[in-house]
């Protein structure tokens, strides 16, 4: 699930029925065979609690001391599962889905499981990352199901994060990628944190971790999402111009047309409008069409509908 280290939301592109009447109840008042309340020898002797049926005999239904009941436990199938059981068992896993589709440095965090228990992790975890693009709910509960089993690992907890992130949980999605960090002290996390941030309604935390001594080691594309972050947080606070700034110092200009530069364009171009810039934003949505070979954004519509407005 690396590929989903970058943030999504910013602005470059959320009583128990068991049975009834227990079968141990005595089917019958005691000498009901006579109209004195006592049987005859002739009728048959009682049962060991004195107790006879309606003909006299002894009343087999009668309950007896340790005697076990005919009643039977309904089984596992047979009861409606809690909230937490499903959480548990997660959704299907399809047969296709090992495990072993997970990196080698995921495998190797879940080495120090019981096997069975390791293979139905792993099994959890690469059917999330499969999924996470097209149904991120079910990822989700794909990695809840992981978490339920290994919340101790942090892989666990970064996969379970990345997918509340994608399905719109950011709180829970927060909860996780902070614990994550708290395991192995990976600051990768921190544009999904910060936009999580945001997606809460706290911009001023999500500055918070934008000016982290951390992002200025980031590879380019880490820090171009960091940066888009930040931009957005302070358009998030109604100031247009810082938001501007923070990106005009971020490489827009890029000889490369990897997905970064074209969000980080994109936010440029989206700012530009918002701020009443109408000719520059067409521009720049012009030069983020350029590259964005893939369409991962729709600068070429946004172009057209400021073309018609310019006209």
């Amino acid at each position: 699930m690396a590929e989903q280290n970058r943030p999504r939301r910013s602005d470059s592109g959320r009583p128990d029925n068991r049975a009834g009447r227990s079968a141990g109840a005595p089917s019958a008042g005691r000498g009901q065979g006579r109209p004195d309340a006592r049987p005859s020898r002739g009728e048959g002797k009682a049962g060991r609690d004195g107790k006879t049926g309606r003909d006299g005999k002894p009343a087999t239904g009668g309950s007896r001391p340790g005697r076990k009941s005919d009643w039977k436990r309904p089984t596992e199938d047979q009861r409606p599962r809690t909230d937490t059981q499903a959480r548990y068992d997660g959704p299907e896993l399809p047969e296709e889905v090992t495990g072993k589709e997970l990196d080698r440095s995921v495998l190797a965090q879940l080495k120090g499981l019981p096997e069975k228990l390791a293979s139905r992790v792993a099994r959890h975890l690469a059917a999330a990352g499969m999924l996470i693009d097209e149904d991120p709910r079910t990822a989700y509960e794909h990695t809840l199901a992981a978490r339920a089993r290994a919340a101790r690992l942090a892989v666990v907890r970064e996969a379970c994060g990345e997918a509340a992130y994608a399905a719109g949980e950011y709180a829970e999605a927060l909860s996780e990628l902070r614990a994550a960090k708290r395991m192995n002290g990976a600051t990768a996390y921190l544009p999904i944190m910060a936009d999580c941030e945001r997606a809460l309604g706290r911009p001023e935390r999500a500055l918070a971790l934008a000016k982290s001594p951390a992002v200025a080691n980031f590879v380019p594309e880490a820090k171009a999402e960091m940066t888009i972050v930040e931009a957005g947080a302070r358009r998030d606070m109604g100031e247009l111009d810082a938001a501007l700034r923070t990106l005009e110092n971020a490489p827009l200009t890029s000889k490369t047309r990897a997905s970064w530069v074209v969000r980080l364009r994109y936010a440029y171009a989206d700012t530009l409008e918002a701020a009443g810039r109408t000719s520059d934003a067409l521009e720049w949505f012009h030069r983020t069409e350029a590259i964005d070979s893939d369409e991962i954004t729709d600068a070429a519509e946004r172009a057209t509908q400021l073309e018609r407005l310019i006209d």
